[in-house]
């Protein structure tokens, strides 16, 4: 109980800090109604284009230029982002940088993948990824780990000459993951998924106001409830082979009976 209170005091501060964010309910740029692929990114946290995961998005800038986009991962699920930047003819040496961000706007460590390469002099493109660790349904505040909700994703330059800073690029990103399943699944989970808005709806909805605009990104399936997973499977067949085992250690032990060297009488 007390840190699941902790964790909802954490959602209640990042969503009284973004609620200009949660209450504006203008699109992100470069959204489409239609279904297709973005073709615009964001410039902050507040205004990060939404993608589903598996969805190609595409976006033009200039060097210099910080690119963000948002995308849910839910529990059990190991999210990897790949980013592509196509760079000028005539540059000279680049490095590019690829960060991700969870609902809690905590930077997520990779755990492999080049989330930053050096593109030399002439180099048409970078390719940059990022292989975040599993999602968990529910985690210590002081662990870090990733959780149910929208992540952020910002690709930037870090290192370049003076001449080539805004100098036109195109940038392609796109996010998926692998489902892990119970091997990574813990006993308990979050109230609610770390999404833009959660909290201040919470608010408004014990007051009675009017409810906050959410992120309008989900899984395709809905947030998971975080307490079933293939683990328990697993449990109830390790129980039953158990019992097996402990039925044919009885039969191979308990003998045939009476033993022949005890006198009848005895």
């Amino acid at each position: 109980m007390r840190i699941t209170r902790v964790l909802s005091t954490a959602l209640l501060a990042l969503g009284l800090a973004a609620g200009p964010a949660a209450a504006d309910s203008s699109p992100s740029p470069g959204a489409s109604d239609d279904g297709r692929a973005p073709t615009q990114a964001g410039t902050s946290f507040r205004t990060a284009t939404e993608i589903d995961q598996g969805q190609r998005a595409t976006a033009s800038g200039s060097t210099g230029d910080y690119m963000y986009w948002s995308f849910p991962a839910d529990a059990g699920q190991r999210p990897t982002v790949a980013a592509t930047v196509k760079l000028p003819a005539s540059h000279g040496t680049q490095t590019w940088q690829i960060d991700v961000y969870d609902g809690l706007r905590r930077r997520q460590s990779c755990q492999y993948g080049a989330a930053t390469r050096t593109a030399a002099q002439g180099t048409s493109s970078v390719e940059l990824a990022c292989v975040l660790r599993t999602v968990r349904a529910w985690s210590e505040p002081w662990a870090d780990d990733p959780l149910p909700g929208t992540y952020y994703v910002r690709l930037t330059v870090v290192d370049l000459a003076a001449g080539d800073l805004g100098q036109p690029v195109s940038a392609e990103v796109r996010a998926d993951s692998k489902h892990i399943g119970g091997a990574a699944a813990v006993d308990g989970s979050l109230a609610e998924p770390l999404v833009p808005g959660v909290a201040v709806k919470s608010e408004a909805e014990k007051d009675g106001a009017k409810s906050a605009v959410l992120s309008g990104i989900e899984p395709d399936d809905g947030w998971s409830s975080g307490w079933w997973s293939d683990r328990w499977v697993w449990t109830g067949i390790g129980g039953v082979l158990a019992a097996l085992a402990g039925i044919g250690g009885y039969a191979l032990t308990r003998g045939s009976g009476r033993p022949s060297r005890v006198p009848p009488n005895a």
